[in-house]
């Protein structure tokens, strides 16, 4: 018996939609993370891009547990002298609510190109209304 490689051009690719309201962002992060990667399919193969696209709506709403809203800092480096910014999740709930739940996600995919190509069926949105209904999403629950 040979060991199956997922063809990528005969991989069927299915929608779902995530509602994040009142949902753990590190819950929703990893859930997120498997579906885009294709590990929730059979025929799951680690060099081959097999995940679906998400839809994730209501990002402005997430929670997390504990003191994380004020305790939790995102970093970022302009590349001159002090040019280190620190920003609290509450801070950058309110300025780009979708960012914190994009960065969470994108550090649980894989570096490199088949990283960067799996990151791109993922789209989130700060509101309940999305631009995807033509492709009729499935509604996924994430616990």
């Amino acid at each position: 018996m040979k060991t199956f490689v997922a063809n990528p051009k005969k991989i069927k690719r299915k929608w779902y939609l995530i509602d994040a309201k009142d949902k753990v962002l590190g819950r929703i992060a990893t859930g997120v993370a498997r579906i885009l990667r294709g590990k929730h399919k059979a025929i799951f193969t680690p060099h081959v891009d097999c995940g679906d696209y998400v839809v994730i709506i209501n990002a402005k709403d997430i929670r997390v547990t504990g003191k994380k809203m004020e305790d939790k800092l995102y970093k970022r480096y302009s590349g001159y002298p002090s040019g280190l910014k620190e920003t609290p999740l509450g801070e950058m709930l309110k300025k780009k609510p979708t960012e914190a739940l994009r960065h969470a996600i994108k550090g649980m995919i894989p570096k490199g190109r088949l990283g960067r190509e799996t990151f791109k069926k993922l789209k989130i949105y700060a509101g309940d209304t999305h631009r995807h209904q033509a492709q009729s999403p499935r509604i996924l629950e994430v616990k």
